[in-house]
């Protein structure tokens, strides 16, 4: 029994009306914390030595777009004391190109922003990797739909937990998943993406991320709570969700966020 849970991405729209008066409400007016997008992610067949991470602000609920951080120090150092900086290039992106990916390697995330320092502890993923893909003609909840279904074969006698992305192309919808092998170690499994516009040549572009288990937890915990805010799962939530990144210089004034290292298999499926 496969034990998959799906991220749906959901807009909440609140609409006010009166014939009388207007009423601004006072929402979200705290604060603003800092928001980390901090994904280092290395792709099978690629040295991995680029990788980014974002940087942005808590908006007000009637504030429109981002406020990027421009300004901060961002540093992953790993266990032997190795040293990567990520400089900033645009719009709160920070990017290195020499970066070294190892999975017996311990990455510490070091960021100084408005004399406040954010760290975080983690360490790479390796992936199973994708075996082959299926097309079922008879899916979906209602068996009428088309489904596409990603194979891979889970390694036996370890805890494993991974995150699949499907992103249509054509139609620009976009769907996470996780999956923990509880249930299914060492077996052939599949995660599957159906909904009732796939159609024929439609281009499913496919990936599939070996996760840590606090980073499965945290976005189960992000699924129950609604998904994400359209802007992926690392960007800021809906409710008070706290990643892996603590302020170590006024612990209350905690960011939004995570810091995670996953090794990625990726492809695309074209419909039939």
């Amino acid at each position: 029994m496969k034990n998959l849970y799906i991220l749906s991405l959901i807009i909440l729209l609140f609409t006010f009306t009166s014939c009388e008066e207007v009423i601004d409400l006072d929402l979200d007016q705290s604060e603003p914390r800092l928001v980390i997008d901090a994904s280092m992610l290395w792709y099978i067949g690629t040295p991995g030595n680029n990788q980014q991470i974002k940087l942005s602000e808590t908006i007000g609920f009637y504030e429109e777009g981002i406020e990027p951080v421009t300004e901060a120090k961002v540093i992953i150092e790993t266990g032997s004391g190795e040293e990567f900086i990520f400089t900033h290039q645009e719009n709160g992106i920070y990017q290195n190109s020499n970066f070294i990916p190892e999975f017996d390697e311990n990455y510490t995330l070091e960021i100084s922003y408005n004399d406040e320092i954010y760290t975080a502890t983690s360490s790479f993923v390796p992936v199973a990797g994708i075996d082959y893909i299926e097309q079922n003609d008879e899916g979906g909840f209602t068996r009428e739909d088309l489904e596409v279904e990603v194979f891979f074969t889970d390694p036996a006698g370890e805890d494993n937990f991974y995150l699949f992305s499907f992103s249509n192309i054509t139609t620009s919808k976009f769907s996470l998943e996780i999956y923990e092998d509880e249930f299914t170690d060492g077996n052939q499994v599949s995660s599957s993406y159906s909904n009732e516009d796939l159609a024929a040549e439609n281009e499913i572009h496919i990936t599939m991320e070996g996760i840590s288990e606090p980073f499965y937890n945290y976005l189960f915990i992000l699924r129950s709570q609604g998904g994400n805010n359209g802007g992926g799962p690392f960007q800021s939530q809906p409710a008070t969700v706290k990643g892996n990144i603590v302020n170590q210089t006024n612990p209350e004034n905690y960011p939004f966020g995570y810091f995670r290292l996953s090794e990625v298999d990726s492809t695309t499926y074209i419909v039939l």
